[in-house]
């Protein structure tokens, strides 16, 4: 069987449940990992011979797939914001739809300014990776409750060579000192409501609760930052959350709550509402707008 004749083999069966091109890609990626090889290399060789023992592993990996496990978990990766990084079933799988915060940030901050970030729930780290790769004289520090998760986050930074950034284990504020203030405060928080059908679907079946769910609305954690943000937030500082794309609303009346102001909420490319920042209205502060 040749490289090609595997693939189309590939695709037909993934295309059951996935969209063909979704389908296609898969196939490719899981090829490309047997083979140790780029897309490039694969469109070249496509009428090679595919050895025995490489087909059996394409085999197996696809097998993994079709029972609905994550192609980032069978990988060991996901690229995010033009990072490679590594993803285990102890953190949440890096989405698109997440870059919009990482955008969010960007858009507030300038490359030359300096600064500090704090990034809240980190997981693999994408956020605050993909921040301080672009904001590299901005010192970031990311945090999480989960040890498993937050291992994986330093190996990202060490793999990346990323070095603005300081990891610390903790549940949201809690390790973190009350003068400590920072410029702007970030988080991909859970956000599902806890009885979402949803969590039984697909690749969140796979990814860890405690990244996704957050009490009967989704919101318990999103208030639990809110109501404790101003502590840490520096004058003039913003908060920005990613959250449900039927949040918006809420989560812009918790700001405006306890005083936040300027707050505006961000689509992502899918027309969704996707992520709804605020601003700490006191003093003047001179390193961010």
């Amino acid at each position: 069987m040749t490289i090609h004749e595997a693939l189309l083999e590939a695709q037909t069966a993934l295309a059951k449940w996935a969209e063909a091109n979704e389908a296609k890609l898969e196939a490719q990626l899981l090829m490309q990992y047997v083979l140790n090889v780029n897309r490039a290399w694969l469109i070249a060789h496509a009428n090679d011979a595919l050895p025995p023992d490489a087909h059996a592993g394409f085999e197996s990996l696809l097998n993994r797939r079709l029972l609905g496990e994550p192609i980032a978990y069978i990988l060991g990766y996901r690229e995010f914001y033009g990072l490679n990084l590594k993803t285990t079933s102890d953190t949440l799988i890096p989405r698109p739809d997440t870059e919009t915060l990482v955008e969010a940030v960007l858009a507030k901050t300038l490359p030359s300014q300096t600064g500090k970030i704090l990034d809240l729930g980190t997981g693999t780290g994408a956020v605050a990776l993909a921040i301080a790769s672009n904001r590299i004289k901005a010192q970031v520090t990311a945090v999480d409750a989960s040890q498993a998760a937050l291992n994986v986050a330093v190996e990202n930074a060490k793999n990346l060579n990323i070095s603005n950034i300081h990891f610390m284990l903790s549940d949201w504020f809690v390790a973190l000192e009350n003068h400590e203030k920072f410029d702007v405060i970030v988080s991909n928080p859970p956000y599902i409501e806890q009885s979402d059908a949803h969590l039984t679907q697909g690749d969140l079946r796979f990814e860890p609760m405690s990244a996704l769910a957050s009490g009967e609305d989704g919101l318990d954690d999103i208030r639990k930052i809110i109501e404790d943000c101003l502590v840490y937030l520096k004058p003039q500082g913003w908060l920005m959350l990613e959250h449900g794309y039927n949040q918006a609303e809420q989560v812009a009346d918790l700001m405006a709550q306890i005083g936040l102001t300027y707050i505006e909420t961000i689509k992502d490319l899918g027309g969704n509402h996707r992520v709804t920042m605020g601003k700490n209205p006191l003093m003047v502060n001179t390193h961010w707008d």
